[in-house]
């Protein structure tokens, strides 16, 4: 379906916006590094948080969510739900804790925490490893969706889609720096979500799909809406075979021990750089709370229910190809779905869903740009080649970076077919690294080595799992299979290592302790040493706060959980069940507000 004048120009009027945002904030963000990547830190909780959801709501989740709705059911969401646990332990423990250190980014915390040269040699790799490699990966991911919605919508090629897509997001990014992202992310926010809902409202009324009734009673669509991955067969309960890989694998094992972007244990990446950006440790908590309430709460069920009614106007991908003919059979997957049920909209609707998928393009890799720049130019440039540089200089090489990661991340679009293809390898190269996350600020213990061992095995194992064992003729291992055998690798290595190296010496040790407060019993050791020493350690944290935190942690998810399911049910029709829920998510939160202000923040 070609997009009508009215389309094109609300598409273009939301161009110029973005643009003239970018401009308008040019110089004050060219005035300092500081100012470019971090806003001058002085942002409020509001702002940060609808740029933390605007930055993961991107082209390619609701193809993800699609291309697992279409095979795992909606229950299948559990790979992604379950990262809620570690964005609730970020908001009540973590936040405040990255407030404190007052780095600039997340990789400068490791001349912090560590000491000598591994910690050296740690903060240049990570820098280019997660500013580069990692970074583009997600990017090409992202663009891949881009790739795949203009193929569908536009009937663009994939190298017309890349050009087109980034040149606007390199412009108004590398201008405005990080307040522009801010800025922009808010009214991507606003666009990205409207155009969901649209979707969603279009899609059900369809009269293939016949209304919320039509689209839950429909065969191609009743084994789909379990929200606990158990199906219950002639032959019992297919045990192994859902509720293991599904649910159980990411609830028990996933969230505390992969890193994966926007949801790495004890936070990381552009998360972190919005929490420093923050005006005090209160609005990087408020910032993450608001984040991980959007995120998991109110987003999916948009993209869900486009998704289900996708299984009846397209029941298999020759449906889809004998509908679009011209995409390419090497990213003919289940994820086309969503944009092909766009195709659906009517004139004007269409121009405002095509504009909040920009949008949703847009805010997500200007975050991921920006944030990888800040590697480059903080942790790596700055650091190891140029210590004197000028605050001019740093932000030309910001610049100048944004627009080589933007390049490359083109390329890898062009070489990824689908986004779970994409979700998959950054889970299995992050697994086991997760718990280092976890524990290096509450374990005095962790050292360089115990990161450097995590991130070459895990990646190694990775290699293999994906690439060489393939090869060997062996078959293929399920997904959760692949992730316990890396966790389990990866996390017996790093710990083997940790114990037979050297930690950070004292004077880092105390001086980290000083500085972040992170208190818990791994520290005693460093404290005592310290009072022996004739130099105690008067700052610590309060009593009981980390307690409470984690309890503030369980109280959260349940109140987010009972929040998804309760829309859930309502949308299903199970006014009981959805009122049930909704008033222990009610319960949950009412709980939560009197204990939150309990914990130490400024």
């Amino acid at each position: 379906m070609a997009l009508q004048m009215i389309d094109w120009l609300i598409v273009a009027a939301f161009f110029a916006v973005i643009l003239l945002v970018g401009v308008l904030v040019s110089k004050r963000a060219g005035s300092s590094s500081a100012e470019y990547f971090l806003g001058g830190r002085s942002m409020p909780w509001w702002l940060l948080g609808i740029s933390m959801v605007a930055t993961t709501f991107s082209t390619d989740t609701p193809n993800l969510v699609t291309d697992i709705v279409r095979n795992d059911g909606v229950s299948g969401n559990w790979l992604w739900w379950a990262f809620l646990l570690t964005g609730m332990l970020t908001v009540f423990v973590y936040a405040k804790l990255w407030r404190r250190s007052s780095v600039m980014t997340d990789i400068e915390f490791y001349e912090i925490r560590y000491s000598g040269r591994p910690a050296a040699f740690l903060r240049a790799f990570r820098a280019i490893y997660l500013g580069v490699f990692f970074n583009v990966m997600i990017m090409g991911a992202v663009s891949l969706a881009a790739i795949k919605i203009g193929g569908v919508l536009l009937n663009y090629s994939p190298m017309k889609t890349i050009l087109v897509a980034m040149v606007v997001t390199v412009v108004y990014c590398g201008l405005g720096g990080i307040r522009s992202v801010l800025i922009t992310d808010f009214i991507l926010f606003t666009f990205a979500m409207f155009g969901a809902v649209t979707a969603a409202v279009v899609a059900c009324r369809l009269p293939e799909v016949g209304g919320l009734a039509g689209l839950f009673s429909h065969p191609n669509v009743a084994d789909k809406l379990s929200l606990i991955p158990v199906i219950r067969t002639d032959q019992g309960f297919k045990f192994l075979d859902t509720f293991v890989p599904v649910m159980l694998i990411p609830i028990a094992v996933q969230w505390w021990s992969v890193w994966y972007p926007g949801a790495e244990p004890g936070g990381g990446g552009y998360l972190v750089q919005r929490m420093l950006s923050a005006k005090n440790e209160k609005n990087a908590m408020g910032a993450t709370l608001l984040f991980n309430a959007c995120h998991y709460a109110l987003r999916p069920w948009p993209w869900i229910l486009v998704a289900l009614a996708s299984l009846i106007v397209f029941p298999d991908l020759a449906s889809i190809k004998a509908t679009f003919p011209h995409v390419a059979d090497n990213i003919l997957k289940d994820d086309i779905a969503y944009p092909a049920m766009l195709t659906f909209l009517k004139p004007g609707f269409m121009g405002v869903v095509v504009a909040s998928l920009i949008a949703a393009y847009m805010s997500t890799m200007a975050s991921h740009l920006n944030w990888g720049s800040s590697y480059i130019v903080n942790d790596f440039y700055r650091r190891f080649f140029n210590p004197q540089a000028t605050e001019r200089k740093l932000v030309f090489v910001g610049r100048a970076s944004t627009i080589g990661l933007m390049a490359l991340a083109g390329v890898i679009a062009l070489w990824l077919e689908n986004a779970l293809q994409a979700f998959h390898i950054l889970l299995q190269i992050g697994a086991g690294t997760g718990l280092i996350f976890i524990l290096r600020w509450f374990w005095w213990r962790i050292n360089a080595w115990t990161e450097i061992t995590g991130m070459v095995v895990s990646f190694a194992v990775a290699l293999y799992i994906e690439v060489i064992y393939p090869k060997l003729g062996y078959a293929v291992l399920p997904s959760y299979m692949k992730l316990i055998i890396g966790v389990s690798i990866t996390t017996v290595s790093w710990l083997i290592v940790t114990l037979l190296t050297r930690p950070a010496d004292d004077k880092t040790l105390r001086a980290f302790y000083r500085l972040v407060r992170p208190g818990g019993n791994g520290w005693k050791s460093v404290l005592a040493r310290a009072a022996q020493d004739g130099d105690p350690i008067v700052h610590t944290a309060t009593e009981g706060d980390l307690p409470r935190g984690i309890l503030c942690m369980v109280v959260g998810c349940m109140a987010v959980y009972s929040a998804v399911f309760s829309a859930g049910y309502f949308l299903y029709g199970s006014m009981l069940y959805g009122s049930i829920f909704a008033a222990a998510a009610a319960v949950a939160v009412i709980f939560l507000a009197s204990i939150w202000g309990k914990l130490e923040m400024k």
